[in-house]
């Protein structure tokens, strides 16, 4: 797949991410809070002081505040960010320079969340949430400079708060 029909065809699934958003707004507004708030930490063999937490935190109106913190296994810690209006519109990432994020909403329970770097979508991320609402699942789909994917890996996080 050549680089122009990659672009033009996730540009074509964010056009149509934006309109079944904007339909579905005022149904999300009168529904009860993202089931996704909270504070979750990923499942993980690594020994301490490896660790990574998600937290999601309501944004304006309908969007969602994410912020991962991190520790390596050297004990370094890393922290950064987005907002999202679940509307398939990049924004900036706080803390990665060069990065922005979009989020769409698939279903009630899954979102696709595309990572661009340097103007380039080099990750895309299936993140599902249990039906009990206690683990998160993602995908990890990761893409070369041609958008053929190179690598997929797979995370659980868990409900901490």
């Amino acid at each position: 797949m050549s680089k122009t029909n990659l672009v033009m065809g996730l540009a074509a699934v964010v056009c149509v991410a934006v309109s079944a958003v904007g339909v579905s707004a005022v149904d999300l507004s009168a529904q009860a809070p993202n089931p996704r708030f909270g504070v979750w930490q990923m499942q993980s063999d690594a020994p301490p002081p490896s660790k990574n937490i998600m937290t999601y935190e309501p944004y304006e109106d309908t969007g969602m505040r994410i912020t991962v913190s991190s520790t390596n296994a050297r004990g370094e810690d890393n922290e950064w960010g987005y907002v999202t209006l679940f509307d398939g519109e990049f924004r900036p990432v706080e803390g990665q320079p060069g990065s922005q994020t979009a989020v769409e909403i698939v279903d009630d329970r899954t979102t696709r969340i595309l990572n661009m770097r340097n103007g380039r979508v080099t990750q895309v991320i299936i993140n599902t949430l249990s039906e009990d609402g206690n683990t998160i699942s993602n995908e990890y789909v990761r893409l070369d400079q041609n958008g053929a994917i190179t690598r997929v890996t797979h995370a659980v996080y868990t409900r901490i708060r």
